[in-house]
């Protein structure tokens, strides 16, 4: 499976146990409702946490922009105490110590009928989580992201909040759709003004004359893995460029990547047609790369 989510299968995964509103199920058995607000309509909101060194990655942070999601929607998912120990009792029940992946994944819950009206919900959320061992694929660091800019955009809040970690992402698989004919491996996005915002699944940087560049962060993921590089390039003195970038400007890029909780900081070798001229990874990226590194070992210490 090509892009940033590519990873090796492990077969270890077919008998790992899911949580599923309090219990721990096989595999097959993790079912919910034809009923479920998530599954018809695309209620509810989701985390991504690594598990590394034994050590939920980031929790707080995750944790936090799972609150905020809940609230923005008014969903009462519980104490987060509750939530953090439903994670820890996921990783415990199948013996998990690293290199795994998990889906937090909540529901408004079943409802009465399947419609748009939240009051419907019969007031109980659905919760699962998910622990695969996951590793991204080794060779991607020197191969690359192929991205090629979709004409689906990036909404406002006041329309579609990409900050918001929403269950319903059909606006982003057809900003992915709308470019895998052309070979991309991710789909680059624009804000509805054209300036670059963000890729369909991750958050994109890019490096032009030693200074690392980002967008605003308006229209694009609020991605922990993107707020960690931020204060990494702040910290180690990288010049850093917050702002509206246009696509004439990436194309003078010496080299770019991407980010997201799963793979960490991804190389990007091509964009609309023009291979960047740095070897994979590029010398900033590199460099960026290993910092990330090691603040994931300092926080699993």
């Amino acid at each position: 499976m090509p892009g940033s989510q590519d990873f090796a299968a492990d077969p270890r995964n077919e008998r790992a146990l899911i949580y599923l509103n309090g219990e721990m199920v096989p595999r097959n058995e993790a079912k919910v409702s034809v009923f479920d607000a998530g599954f018809g309509m695309g209620d509810g909101i989701w985390e991504g946490v690594r598990l590394h060194k034994g050590k939920l990655l980031f929790l707080d942070a995750h944790l936090d922009r799972l609150y905020a999601g809940a609230k923005a929607i008014m969903l009462d998912i519980g104490p987060r105490e509750e939530i953090a120990a439903a994670l820890r009792k996921t990783v415990a029940a199948n013996s998990m110590e690293t290199g795994v992946h998990i889906r937090l994944m909540i529901t408004r819950g079943p409802k009465a009928t399947i419609n748009q009206d939240p009051r419907n919900a019969l007031g109980k959320p659905t919760i699962v989580v998910l622990a695969d061992y996951k590793e991204p694929s080794p060779e991607i660091a020197t191969r690359g992201l192929k991205l090629v800019t979709s004409s689906v955009r990036c909404t406002p809040k006041e329309m579609f909040d990409m900050r918001l970690n929403s269950h319903s992402r059909l606006n982003l698989i057809c900003a992915l759709l709308d470019v895998i004919p052309k070979g991309a491996d991710e789909a680059l996005m624009l804000d509805p003004h054209g300036f670059v915002s963000s890729c369909n699944a991750t958050n994109f940087f890019f490096v032009r004359d030693a200074a690392l560049c980002t967008s605003t962060g308006e229209y694009c993921f609020n991605g922990v893995t993107r707020a960690n590089v931020i204060a990494l390039a702040r910290a180690s003195g990288v010049p850093l460029k917050i702002a509206n970038f246009t696509l004439d400007e990436v194309a003078q890029a010496d080299e770019a990547f991407v980010t997201g909780t799963f793979g960490g900081l991804t190389p990007v070798r091509e964009i609309d047609g023009r291979v960047l001229p740095e070897t994979l990874p590029g010398s900033l990226t590199t460099k960026l790369r290993g910092l990330y590194a090691e603040l994931k070992d300092r926080d699993a210490a």
